[in-house]
């Protein structure tokens, strides 16, 4: 949903309204041909470490090890009665949605669930923000995937201005206290920022515009939201700096390559956690070039 600002908008205006910095020349959504430009740069944008996307070959052996580590993973959280709680967030198009399929593809789902909500009912706007979030934290033996998160009050809210600063001061100040209390209770709680380059960013919305499998997936705010790239690095920051915290920190994955990316969450998730039967060749700690957080993670561009 738009704000009333940009009701009634062709996607083409939408793009031709950029503040300063935002510039978005010679790239027409509607444009079949994706500018050279933004194709030559797109993997390497955000300052990504490789030059070449990993083969799928490579991805394929590499996968499936892994994906037995989060089956055996699985099984102690079930047996042990543990609570496990992970987060994706990150810019729209980095890979989430990707990324937690390959998490769930051989889960079993009576004890692993994804949740993606949607935009909030009148009477959730009533209620205490964090409310309908709680009622989908697991229960004993149970792990829940959320597809984007709580933070979406300090992201696309703030952003694309569906609540009031003084909203969005106020969740960036409960945030942590919210993420602690649920970490004294015993939950594991894993936040895994995705992110990805501006050109990376222009050409994914691209494909799936002129995709007809994935056109679904580009919605009238993410359109709008092509044009606020850095009002988003301004939330982005604030996120990183106010809610990082000993007891749920963040944890950033370069997702220029979805291939590259998919492996190193799951690493990301693998290796902090001591499950029984873990594999410490496979669930290492993820590529440093990829994964990280500090500084030179946390900082947008």
């Amino acid at each position: 949903m738009l704000d009333e600002g940009a009701k009634g908008m062709s996607d083409t205006a939408l793009l031709d309204e950029v503040g300063p910095g935002e510039e978005l020349p010679g790239f027409d959504i509607d444009d079949p041909v994706l500018p050279l430009e933004i194709d030559q740069k797109a993997l390497g944008s955000g300052s990504f470490p490789y030059n070449e996307r990993m083969k799928h070959k490579v991805y394929r052996k590499e996968v499936r090890p892994l994906q037995i580590e989060l089956v055996k993973l699985q099984r102690w959280v079930e047996q042990a009665g543990i609570r496990l709680v992970v987060i994706f967030e990150g810019r729209d198009a980095a890979g989430k949605g990707g990324t937690i399929n390959r998490f769930m593809q051989h889960l079993n789902p009576r004890h692993a669930r994804i949740v993606a909500l949607s935009k909030p009912t009148e009477t959730e706007r009533g209620e205490w923000y964090f409310q309908r979030y709680v009622q989908h934290l697991p229960s004993a033996g149970n792990m829940v995937l959320f597809d984007r998160s709580w933070y979406n009050r300090a992201g696309v809210e703030r952003v694309m201005g569906f609540c009031t600063e003084a909203q969005a001061a106020l969740f960036l100040e409960e945030a942590p206290h919210f993420e602690a209390g649920l970490v004294r209770d015993g939950i594991i709680l894993i936040k895994l920022w995705l992110n990805v380059g501006r050109e990376m960013q222009l050409k994914r919305f691209h494909a799936r515009r002129h995709h007809p499998l994935k056109r679904w997936k580009l919605t009238d705010t993410d359109i709008h939201g092509l044009t606020k790239w850095e009002s988003y690095n301004i939330a982005q920051e604030d996120i990183f700096r106010l809610t990082h915290t000993d007891a749920a920190p963040w944890t950033v994955v370069l997702s220029n390559d979805k291939r590259r990316g998919r492996l190193a969450a799951m690493r990301a998730v693998l290796s902090r956690i001591d499950y029984a039967g873990k594999d410490p060749a496979v669930a290492s700690p993820p590529d440093p070039l990829l994964v990280g957080s500090g500084p030179k993670f946390f900082s947008a561009g």
